[in-house]
């Protein structure tokens, strides 16, 4: 398969940057990525509005979350959970304020980004647990956010497009908080490493040997055996009826290429809307890395479109509407 020609430049500098992954190696790039990230606060524009909470989590510990917001009040925006990517070892949520800046300023959304613990810290259930706090919370505080409480939203890119997955599953089957539809962009969901498109893969960004290494990290003893939960690897899942409408797109030459189409597919099969694209000639996060490529325009212009109609389609009253305490 042939690299998109307006990719193959930064393409190959990733792919010497990723090259010969191992736990050691990735923990020095999750510090060096922590160390970069504050930076992207300079990118928050002026017509944006940023809140920092802190809330508890069950073990008494805080989880910090940070909303993004038109700079005027809003009543009855589209909640949006959003869940940073980083295969599950890296990253934070000041990372994507490029993504809530386009989010906000396009739909007049209101953005909660978590700031979920990572698999350098605490390996699987930790991240997945965060969300949930997250999601009852954003529940919870509807109104005071200025929320629609029947349209709460989850979405994110890489192991944030995973964890929107998981999350959509957890929330179905524990039956707590509805959510009116989901946006997994090429989501890391299937542990197992067996399809044709994430066995040996060396795309760049993102590769076969990576893909290994993080998962190790994010599952640790869990890793390699049978007793993978479908909240921690969502390809597992068998019944995905009752999930939300669903909107995803992946890279042609990705490891994540097949299993997202798997998952598609059996989203279609149990009745769920779907809108899907793969997008010829380009690898893992393209769309971030080159965002000024025409095919990272298509892309995301693509997944505008998508919000919008979704954000006019679909929606989720909460199992008790009285819960909303804010």
């Amino acid at each position: 398969m042939t690299m998109d020609q307006q990719l193959r430049r930064t393409g190959g500098w990733i792919r010497r940057l990723m090259s010969s992954p191992d736990e050691r190696r990735l923990r020095r790039i999750a510090s060096l990525v922590d160390a970069v990230v504050p930076l992207a606060r300079l990118g928050v524009s002026r017509t944006m509005r940023v809140r920092r909470f802190r809330i508890e989590r069950g073990d008494g510990t805080r989880l910090r979350i940070l909303v993004y917001s038109p700079r005027q009040p809003v009543s009855d925006a589209t909640g949006v959970l959003w869940l940073h990517g980083g295969g599950y070892f890296l990253g934070r949520p000041e990372q994507d304020v490029a993504v809530y800046r386009r989010m906000v300023r396009e739909t007049g959304c209101v953005i909660l980004a978590p700031d979920y613990r990572r698999s350098v810290d605490e390996p699987y259930p930790a991240a997945l647990d965060d969300c949930y706090t997250a999601l009852i919370w954003m529940r919870d505080n509807a109104s005071g956010l200025g929320l629609r409480l029947d349209q709460l939203v989850v979405a994110g890119e890489s192991a944030g497009g995973g964890l929107t997955a998981a999350l959509t599953l957890l929330a179905r089957d524990r039956g707590e908080v509805n959510i009116a539809f989901q946006m997994p962009i090429y989501p890391m969901i299937d542990d197992r490493v067996c399809t044709a498109s994430s066995r040996d893969n060396d795309a760049p960004l993102l590769d076969t040997a990576t893909l290994v290494a993080a998962w190790k990290m994010y599952l640790r003893d869990l890793h390699g055996t049978q007793r993978v939960p479908i909240y921690a690897a969502p390809a597992r899942a068998v019944d995905l009826r009752g999930l939300p409408p669903t909107f995803t797109y992946v890279g042609e030459l990705e490891p994540f290429r097949d299993e997202t189409l798997a998952y598609v597919d059996g989203l279609r099969a149990c009745g769920v809307p779907v809108d899907f694209e793969i997008y010829p000639g380009c690898w893992h996060g393209f769309d971030r890395l080159v965002p000024r490529a025409e095919v990272s325009r298509r892309a995301l212009r693509s997944r505008e479109r998508w919000f919008r109609h979704a954000a006019a389609t679909y929606f989720a009253p909460q199992p008790d509407q009285d819960r909303n305490r804010a």
